[in-house]
């Protein structure tokens, strides 16, 4: 099982970033994906966001794509409520953890590449998994742990010792990170 703690949320085009890199470095495969909500109150299905919202979207997009230009990412309308979409990968890591975490990629790529409405039943039906309604424990033991880190923000990695790494840092920063317990 992993040692590492990767607290995220498929909304955050950070988070998206953080997953890509640790991807590309070969390190994810040293993270346990837990998906937190930082912002519950979106509303499923998802709504366009205009003025200030819709403005500040497009500089979280753009930040993204100055930290990683390289990174495969288009502007979406809006954010969609994760909830459901936490809970169909909690479900999938429930019967394969490796699938599990290809899903997770699947689902950033669909909202953050696609523009998809991850909080659409419809479009979680396409990943072929069940309802994922049963998973309110391990859901909600993720989300206490998540708080118990004193973070409030997304993404966040924990080491095994319990050292933080929050935010989508650079390589240079990631490597010092995991040599930090190796």
């Amino acid at each position: 099982m992993p040692d590492y703690l990767l607290y995220s949320d498929f909304n955050c085009p950070f988070c998206y970033a953080l997953h890509e890199r640790l991807h590309e470095l070969r390190l994810i495969d040293r993270c346990e994906w837990r998906g937190v909500q930082h912002a519950p109150h979106l509303p499923r299905p998802m709504k366009a966001w205009e003025g200030s919202r819709g403005a500040e979207l497009r500089h979280e997009v753009a930040v993204v794509q100055r930290l990683a230009p390289a990174l495969p990412i288009a502007l979406p309308p809006g954010k969609p409520n994760t909830g459901p979409a936490i809970a169909l990968a909690a479900s999938l890591f429930q019967r394969d953890y490796k699938a599990g975490m290809q899903m997770v990629r699947d689902l950033y790529h669909a909202f953050w590449v696609k523009g998809q409405d991850i909080s659409n039943p419809l479009v979680l039906d396409e990943f072929g998994i069940s309802d994922g309604s049963d998973l309110d424990q391990a859901m909600g033991e993720w989300e206490a742990a998540w708080h118990e880190t004193g973070q409030a923000g997304v993404p966040l990695l924990v080491s095994p010792s319990g050292v933080v790494l929050a935010g989508c840092v650079s390589a240079e920063q990631i490597h010092a990170f995991f040599r930090l317990e190796d």
